[in-house]
């Protein structure tokens, strides 16, 4: 007997059992499509007949921008997921949108709605999204501008990784939704005139991690991610320019990662190049201070340091952009949580808004439909400013706040 060779044999065949199980372990480890080749082809899309409307693009983005008033957020509706099909509207709480809803909107004084939109509940395999989603949006958009209110619409609540994530792995398919779903969106809107305006994504950010809220440029995860959504911008923004008709001059707003100011004034934050000229506005979200705005319990008072906090963003903000660059900014989400404290919220609106219209930003108020603090006592994402129903507004002091600092 030859023990030893035995021995051999066993350990090689063992070894290269354990090599083939490692093999299809990897291969099965991950459920979450990365690839590019997991994507089917592109189809072809639809272009929406007709000439263009009528429309006045000569204006600079930052004259274009100077003109649109003050602003309100229809959330928690079409940018609703976790379900499917035109009940989703509904699905976070929200009632249905109508054309009342948006005609005593601008009766109240509002002059600019944006409507984040998320697709990916609505679309299949290769990102085609569903016909009668698009034609809902397509309605909501309609009534919107029939009671002459300027109209945003964008990428909402897509970051993920199966549709669109900013990272390396990711990047292929990233491109492929984000570039699919502006195309279809550019070739249904594309005679619009002016008064509808392009985001071309919500808060782009590596969602589930660490500082996934945050930014440093020294967190080299977050200036990759940067640098992808340059990139995936830079391609819906060719998309959108190339279906032609109005969208060669539509005005585009552009995002850095998370929305965040601070993320813009980084060297990392790519500005795309444009075909159009003088066209692109940029978007920040900025729930400032956050002790105050967002944070719960956080703080219920309105201080000077707050009120130094909103100095400082929006001034180095005006500075690094519309000053030295003729790039616009808009606040595109912003707000005061309910912490049963009215006063200082009317105080912190006043402020707010009359800061930022000194510098020509115009603020669009984010309104979940949640206004009323529960009998937890938790402050948290307690945005609800208009009834949507009614027509009314909870607390006509923070809309006289709002309309008192143009």
């Amino acid at each position: 007997m030859h023990v030893p060779d035995n021995k051999k044999f066993l350990a090689a065949a063992f070894a290269a059992f354990v090599l083939f199980v490692l093999v299809i372990a990897s291969s099965c480890s991950s459920n979450q499509p990365a690839l590019g080749d997991s994507i089917p082809p592109e189809p072809s899309y639809p272009e929406t007949p007709g000439d263009p409307l009528p429309g006045d693009f000569s204006l600079s983005a930052r004259e274009f921008v100077s003109g649109l008033g003050t602003g309100w957020n229809l959330g928690n509706t079409l940018d609703a997921y976790g379900t499917t099909g035109l009940a989703s509207e509904t699905s976070w709480g929200q009632p249905r949108t109508t054309q009342d809803m948006m005609k005593n909107l601008k009766a109240s004084g509002i002059d600019l709605v944006r409507i984040p939109v998320s697709w990916h509940n609505h679309a299949d395999e290769a990102f085609t999204i569903d016909p009668e989603w698009m034609a809902r949006v397509k309605t909501v958009v309609d009534y919107a501008l029939a009671e002459d209110l300027r109209v945003i619409i964008n990428i909402h609540h897509d970051n993920e990784k199966e549709y669109y994530f900013p990272d390396a792995e990711h990047a292929e398919r990233s491109l492929a939704f984000v570039t699919r779903v502006w195309k279809q969106i550019a070739l249904t809107f594309r005679n619009y005139d002016e008064n509808l305006i392009f985001e071309l994504l919500n808060e782009p950010r590596l969602v589930g991690y660490a500082n996934e809220w945050g930014w440093s440029d020294s967190d080299s995860a977050l200036t990759k991610a940067a640098s992808i959504i340059g990139e995936l911008e830079q391609s819906a923004l060719d998309v959108v320019r190339a279906s032609g008709s109005n969208n060669k001059n539509r005005y585009v707003m552009i995002t850095p990662y998370v929305a965040s100011p601070w993320a813009a004034l980084s060297s990392r934050f790519v500005v795309p190049e444009d075909s159009a000229e003088d066209k692109l506005i940029l978007s920040v979200h900025a729930y400032t201070p956050y002790s105050f705005a967002m944070e719960d319990p956080g703080e219920k008072i309105f201080t000077d340091k707050h009120r130094s906090d909103i100095d400082t963003f929006m001034a180095n903000l005006n500075d690094s952009f519309t000053a030295k660059r003729g790039i616009p900014v808009i606040i595109g989400e912003y707000g005061a949580t309910n912490k049963n404290n009215l006063a200082a919220r009317v105080e912190w609106f006043s402020y707010y808004v009359g800061k930022a219209a000194s510098y020509g930003m115009p603020v669009v108020l984010w309104d979940n439909g949640n206004h009323q603090v529960p009998s937890s006592g938790s402050f948290s994402e307690l945005y609800g400013f208009y009834n949507r129903v009614g027509g009314s507004w909870y607390s006509p002091e923070i809309l006289e706040a709002i309309l008192g600092a143009l």
